[in-house]
């Protein structure tokens, strides 16, 4: 009998974790659409949703090709509840490319790619409350543009 119950436990609690995380993706989705996607404009969204829930202290890096010649705006949006969110872009030796800074906050960088080349999109959440408070969790999400210069 006690076999049953637990095993019953961990089902619902894992069935509540999907339904629970699968409600928070579709809210980041939804945001995603209304708040992040205007701060590309007037580039061109390159259609890949690149979105994920993170917590106050998080590191997120995500890993995107760009093409030469080409120009883009790489946009990273979030949403308020979360605190200070700050991203910087390194080649794949590491390099530092660019760093959102207090002096330059904007929340996109815009550049032509002199090659064809992979960068990496680092996030960071800043960490605003004491270990023995709650965590807050929010979307963030990374957009790429690009400008059709035809």
């Amino acid at each position: 009998m006690k076999q049953i119950l637990i095993f019953t436990f961990l089902s619902i609690s894992i069935l509540f974790s999907n339904i629970t995380k699968g409600q928070t993706q579709s809210q980041c989705k939804k945001f995603t659409k209304t708040e992040c996607l205007p701060t590309l404009d007037p580039y061109t969204y390159n259609g890949q949703l690149n979105s994920a829930i993170l917590s106050e202290g998080d590191i997120a890096e995500l890993l995107l090709t760009f093409h030469e010649g080409h120009r883009y705006r790489i946009s990273v949006c979030h949403e308020d509840m979360i605190g200070d969110v700050k991203f910087k872009i390194f080649d794949t030796k590491k390099n530092l490319i660019f760093e959102q800074t207090k002096e330059n906050d904007q929340a996109f960088w815009d550049f032509i790619s002199n090659s064809s080349q992979q960068l990496i999109i680092q996030v960071t959440v800043a960490t605003e409350l004491p270990k023995s408070e709650i965590l807050k969790m929010g979307c963030v999400t990374i957009l790429v543009g690009f400008l059709n210069e035809e």
